[in-house]
């Protein structure tokens, strides 16, 4: 990605960083079986009708290893694992995630955009209850791999609020409440 302005707010950046838009799609372990690999030719697409120009890609125990010129009008940086992707998400102008925990609150401290992909064939889906309580606190949008590509042709960044880290008792509440435990 290079280095880019170091953004805590991010509404009302779309147009000063159009120029050096990148997307950082996470996965972590998680799987979505359901996801084929003809979702992400279809997901390029709709990013790069929104001015992405980079998108670095985390494709863990995947099929595919995508190269560098894989997707014409995008440079593309591919890799299965490695020990942080945290200058990966400073780096986004949106990160696509699976919905775990770690991963939403590593992306929403650093005050990243996110779009999560919750996996919709879980049991007692905790995935879907983070996702809806974060969107509905506005930090974030959510799907699932099916409504993916639409979600990227229409999704409006600038309703997203920072979330504030560095407060546990705050986040153990909300996941008190996310969950029904209290």
């Amino acid at each position: 990605f290079g280095d880019y302005d170091d953004c805590v707010r991010y509404r009302g950046n779309d147009e000063i960083r159009r120029a050096h838009r990148g997307c950082d799609v996470t996965r972590g372990r998680s799987e979505l079986p359901q996801c084929s690999d003809a979702v992400p030719t279809l997901c390029l697409k709709a990013l790069l009708s929104r001015g992405y120009k980079q998108l670095v890609l985390q494709v863990g125990r995947g099929s595919l290893l995508p190269g560098p010129d894989s997707c014409p009008g995008m440079r593309v940086h591919s890799f299965r694992f490695k020990d942080s992707i945290a200058a990966d998400i400073r780096g986004a102008d949106l990160v696509i995630s699976h919905a775990g925990a770690g991963s939403c609150l590593e992306t929403l401290g650093a005050g990243r955009p996110l779009l999560v992909v919750v996996n919709d064939r879980l049991m007692d889906n905790h995935q879907l209850e983070l996702a809806r309580q974060l969107h509905a606190d506005s930090h974030l949008l959510y799907c699932t791999c099916s409504t993916l590509t639409e979600t990227l042709k229409t999704m409006d960044l600038s309703v997203l609020e920072p979330f504030s880290p560095g407060q546990p008792e705050n986040f153990a509440t909300f996941m008190d409440q996310a969950l029904g435990i209290h």
